[in-house]
């Protein structure tokens, strides 16, 4: 076995050891906390970069052991997982450093910061899996990490929530495992491929086929919060920020969305899909969930509710563009996983640190917090602005390439999904900015603010700031070979071999 052999293995472990040894942390050991959690960040980052740059080269990282008969563990690189990857390694970098920040003085850290580990072991596992069951493995271990983050507060809502969120979860996981079971009886486990590993048996196995597909599709759907299996989403908003973060921007959502991408291209395959008809209702599926998700976050008082149903629509657009089997919907689609990553967390971080500075949770409390906290509301405004789709901040770039793609398949339709997506998102986003920059601040804000520093902890600042310029980055700089649309482009060359 050589370094490529083992590589995939040690970027796993790179986050998941220290989580284990800071679980073994006192309270009053927070320079060492630190410390391991931040060595696990430079050496995951440092591996992830060799990685990328040995996969754009065209080397081959694989390594499989023994686990299930006909379905060995396999941890593997491609252009598809190095996309997911790369996104949670960097966010995970900025969300320890927020988190540190964020956490400073709370109890059971030692807790929260061992399964913060877990849960980027587990993402960053299930984003190299080589096949169904690996997959598997990964994405029920994700779900058994994330939920001691969700009630880590303890409090009778956050348990509530756990409650809602482990029911979901667990019923989508079982609803996976299903899937792959049945789809193992009729075609093994092998590693996934581009274009799939089906073919052979779409004439034979059409009903199992399809029903294979609606068990994952269904299953993953949970954690991709695709309506009507997104109820634990908004519920999971009483977690402290950084989860949320990891929640909306990192892990649990990408891993659902990006387990659909995974079954669609390289399990099922463009010419299966085609032919089981089965790409119709993922679209119209996608497409609800879009529009759905911003009519609802149109309702919300709440700051961190409507920043919950805008990931409910926001993280659609990555099914939409790959349910529309054409290679410029594709490119929008997967380029929506890093740029709606960063995006949204970055509205995460701003709205934590609102909260933590200045006690705003509501949108009627945010009037004049430009005046109070002008580098977190820029930070914001960059967010928001994106998400709506204005140039040339990164969601722009998405939702050209979606349209673009959707005319290019015949589906012009979608096109007047995409712009009346953006108005909503425009309904629901401006009056926020309106409120931060512009409106009079209350009487009671001049009572609470008198006398308070400006802005915030620079921990809790500055993660916002770097997402905040990355998103406007990777928009001006999208026609860079090493931007994430560049990334995209390569997968899709090599999804359908252009």
């Amino acid at each position: 076995m050589n370094w490529t052999t083992w590589l995939p293995l040690l970027i796993v472990l790179s986050s998941l050891i220290p989580g284990l040894i800071i679980f073994s942390l006192r309270e009053d050991q927070p320079r060492l906390r630190v410390t391991l959690n931040m060595v696990g960040v430079v050496i995951k980052l440092v591996m992830v970069g060799a990685m990328l740059a040995g996969v754009a080269d065209g080397l081959v990282f694989r390594f499989a052991v023994p686990f299930l008969p006909g379905a060995p563990l396999v941890l593997q690189a491609d252009a598809l997982s190095l996309l997911f990857v790369a996104l949670s390694s960097l966010l995970w970098l900025a969300t320890t450093i927020y988190a540190i920040g964020y956490m400073e003085g709370a109890p059971l850290r030692s807790r929260f910061f061992g399964y913060f580990s877990l849960c980027v072991s587990a993402t960053v596992g299930l984003a190299l899996a080589g096949n169904l069951v690996t997959f598997l493995l990964f994405y029920e271990l994700l779900t058994l990490a994330t939920f001691p983050l969700v009630v880590h507060r303890g409090t009778p809502e956050s348990l509530r929530a756990g409650r809602i969120y482990l029911a979901y979860t667990v019923g989508g996981g079982t609803l996976v495992l299903m899937g792959v079971a049945l789809l193992h009886t009729i075609g093994g486990s092998p590693d996934f491929q581009p274009g799939g590993y089906l073919a052979a048996f779409s004439e034979t196995h059409r009903p199992t086929l399809s029903l294979g597909f609606a068990l994952l599709v269904l299953g993953l759907g949970v954690k991709a919060a695709l309506i009507p299996l997104h109820g634990w989403l908004p519920e999971a908003m009483v977690a402290p920020a950084p989860v949320s973060a990891l929640l909306h921007a990192v892990a649990v959502v990408k891993a659902g969305a990006f387990g659909i991408v995974r079954v669609v291209y390289d399990v099922y395959g463009a010419e299966v899909m085609g032919e089981l008809n089965l790409a119709t209702p993922l679209l119209l599926l996608a497409v609800a969930t879009v529009l759905y998700g911003s009519l609802r976050a149109l309702q919300q008082i709440e700051l961190k509710k409507r920043l919950a149903y805008s990931t409910i629509s926001q993280v659609s657009y990555i099914v939409l563009g790959v349910a529309l089997l054409g290679p410029l919907a594709a490119v929008g689609g997967l380029v929506h996983l890093i740029h709606q990553g960063l995006m949204k967390v970055t509205l995460f971080y701003c709205a934590g640190n609102f909260a933590e500075t200045l006690g705003v949770h509501k949108i009627r409390e945010m009037d004049g917090i430009g005046r109070r906290m002008p580098l977190s509301m820029a930070a914001f405004t960059i967010g928001a602005l994106g998400m709506i789709g204005v140039p040339p901040i990164a969601g722009f770039v998405s939702k050209w390439y979606l349209g673009v793609g959707a005319l290019e398949v015949g589906q012009d339709w979608v096109l007047l999904v995409l712009i009346g997506s953006a108005l909503l998102n425009a309904a629901y986003f401006l009056p926020l900015l309106w409120r931060g920059w512009f409106a009079e601040p209350a009487d009671w804000h001049h009572d609470r603010w008198a006398g308070e520093r400006l802005e915030t902890h620079w921990m809790l600042l500055l993660p916002a700031l770097f997402t905040a310029l990355l998103s406007l980055l990777v928009g001006l700089l999208a026609g860079s070979a090493i931007s994430p649309l560049g990334w995209s482009q390569l997968i899709v060359e090599r999804e359908f071999d252009i």
